[in-house]
């Protein structure tokens, strides 16, 4: 038996809870912790939704370290995660850009605030549901893709603190979804059965306006129509406030054309929106803002493998300087390179790191 500390994030989900049993499993001394997020209330919203971070949530956390006879812990991490994540979401969709809380959240909650609890608890190693495998690079402990291709959440890792991988246990990247359901209904487990946690927990109806002018009403009041333009800027509609859009979107334009128009470019100092057919939305190549490595020898230009959305595949890049910014080439043009949405850099299955997308 291992003398060692786990520290377990509980989302109050399957994957947590699976990923729980599998630490005891492996002899290691348990501690759930459920991290409060956020309050509903605060912004319209409620506590129901297959959230990660509400009153339902923490109470599932509970019962099921209580069926495993692992002590439990809700702390209240709510200030960092406004300050940290919420309010960035919030900044970002005012600037025109589209933002990807989750990296933050990671980076800056869940491996950041959470270590520093662990120390405070004494536990040696924290845990969490992520789909990833916790691998070697030069020698180096490094995050590695989940078996699960359909399920890999190395993307939203890109972000974390470096030195915190070594600290770090993902009981379930060698299994797919599916068995890490089996492994809960074979311990009776009241998750077994819980549904997919919504995309962005905070949003508790996943509508992204209705956060917004709740959140920062007075700032929102200045984001109304405005005008939807083509690619030699002529005004061929209206917008309903530039917040309600993203790039690459094509349904809700509110505009008819024989072959179908996507929203090119958001410009949030001039209120308006670029509209263009599809084929004027791939880009060969973008400048990278925030980088974080997760590896220790990188030396530019190199050739890696860069991913631009959480569901889209790797494509062979060159990442390189140009002056003192840092841009990614794509061997094969990428379809709605987005602003303020997270590339990911990798070799092989290895994740080296990432940054945040800053168009050319």
């Amino acid at each position: 038996m291992s003398n060692k500390t786990v520290m377990v994030a509980m989302s109050g989900g399957v994957d947590s809870s699976v990923a729980l049993i599998k630490i005891i499993e492996s002899g290691y001394k348990a501690i759930g912790v459920t991290m409060k997020l956020w309050d509903y209330g605060n912004v319209g919203g409620n506590d129901d939704d297959n959230s990660c971070c509400g009153i339902n949530e923490i109470n599932s956390a509970k019962l099921v370290c209580d069926q495993l006879g692992v002590p439990h812990y809700t702390i209240d991490f709510q200030d960092v995660f406004k300050k940290k994540v919420i309010d960035d979401f919030a900044n970002e969709y005012l600037n025109g850009r589209t933002p990807n809380p989750c990296v933050r959240c990671n980076s800056y909650v869940k491996w950041d605030a959470f270590i520093n609890q662990a120390n405070e608890l004494g536990a040696d190693y924290i845990a969490t549901g992520h789909y990833a495998i916790i691998d070697s690079y030069n020698d180096e402990p490094a995050i590695k893709q989940g078996v699960d291709s359909l399920k890999d959440q190395s993307y939203v890792l890109w972000g974390i603190p470096k030195d915190s991988i070594e600290r770090t246990l993902f009981p379930l990247g060698d299994l797919k979804k599916e068995e890490v359901r089996q492994i809960a209904r074979e311990n009776n487990l009241e998750t077994a059965e819980t549904p997919e946690s919504m995309e962005i927990c905070f949003v508790a109806d996943n509508n992204y306006n209705r956060f917004l002018n709740k959140y920062i009403p007075e700032k929102m009041n200045s984001n109304n129509t405005g005008d939807i333009l083509d690619e030699e800027n002529n005004v061929v509609g209206e917008h309903k406030g530039y917040t309600n859009y993203t790039i690459g979107q094509r349904k809700g334009i509110g505009l008819s054309y024989p072959d179908p128009r996507y929203v090119k470019s958001i410009n949030s100092k001039t209120n308006t929106i670029t509209i263009s057919k599809k084929n004027n939305l791939y880009k060969e190549e973008c400048y990278v803002s925030s980088i974080n490595w997760l590896i220790k020898e990188h030396t530019l230009p190199m050739k890696i493998y860069a991913q631009i959305r959480y569901n889209s595949k790797k494509v062979e890049s060159t990442i390189s300087y140009d002056g003192d910014k840092i841009k990614v080439q794509f061997n094969n043009p990428q379809l709605a390179v987005t602003p303020g949405q997270s590339i990911v850099f990798y070799i092989g299955e290895i994740l080296i790191g990432g940054g945040i997308i800053e168009l050319i």
